[in-house]
């Protein structure tokens, strides 16, 4: 190769690393900028308390478009890993009710997920696992024989925060279609709980309650802990399988053909 070649071949080099960092750059300016001017304290029970009257006659008039907004936001929120989720799921079930709350919360949710899970496996995620050590190499190849199962454990365990759940799989390499089919059914249990609480705000601020997400918390995670332990039971099977087999046990012979 001669050296004209060579120094073509350095900038467009250059320019696709910048290229793909440009996304990553831009969520982490958008976050920092969110919380230095504190716009994510609007996201809280007080504002959905003072703005019901308005929120209800504007979805009453403009189904459609408040859907439509509404997916908008949840999307971006998630991209961007910006705080308030929670309240965005409450108001979800406040606006929609139960059904179309938690329908169009798993629907946006998980586009946003996807949009990030995506970022990070183009900008991070691609020359981390090239550069990568025999001990992350080795961890991906134990993640990616049971990736599924994994990522379904990311979503149901409730200490697991729903960003990490986004980017970890993205490091190791998961598959684009396994991420959206654990993201989209592994967040539904709590996306339903949330929705539901939310669809009976209306009757909480009527009566003058307070919301009790602590004790919310208290009952759905027991069963969300149990879901997080039942999807790795594939994980376990397979390395009891392995164990009994052992080392030195020979390879299976291929199918005969007929």
């Amino acid at each position: 190769m001669s050296t004209d070649q060579t120094s073509e071949t350095k900038p467009d080099r250059k320019t696709n690393w910048w290229l793909r960092l440009l996304p990553v750059a831009l969520i982490i300016g958008v976050l920092l900028t969110v919380y230095l001017t504190g716009a994510h304290k609007v996201l809280s029970l007080e504002t959905l308390k003072d703005q019901r009257e308005s929120l209800n006659a504007y979805v009453a008039e403009n189904l459609l478009l408040a859907v439509g907004a509404y997916l908008l936001v949840y999307a971006l929120a998630t991209i961007f890993m910006l705080p308030g989720a929670l309240w965005i799921t409450l108001t979800g079930g406040f606006l929609f009710g139960l059904v179309g709350g938690s329908v169009a919360t798993v629907f946006a949710a998980t586009i946003g997920a996807t949009t990030l899970f995506t970022i990070a496996r183009t900008s991070i995620g691609q020359p981390l696992r090239q550069r990568a050590g025999p001990f992350l190499k080795r961890l991906e190849a134990g993640f990616s024989e049971n990736a599924l199962s994994y990522m379904f454990f990311l979503r149901f365990m409730p200490a697991v925060p729903f960003p990490v759940a986004n980017i970890a799989p993205a490091l190791l390499g998961a598959k684009p279609r396994e991420f959206v089919i654990s993201t989209f059914f592994g967040i539904m249990p709590g996306v339903i709980a949330y929705t539901w609480l939310g669809a009976g705000l209306g009757g909480i601020f009527d009566r003058g309650e307070e919301l009790n997400l602590s004790g919310l918390f208290t009952q759905i995670a027991p069963p969300m802990i149990a879901l997080a332990l039942v999807s790795l039971l594939p994980v376990a099977i397979k390395a009891l399988r392995k164990k009994k087999a052992g080392p030195d046990s020979p390879a299976p012979l291929p199918p005969t053909e007929s």
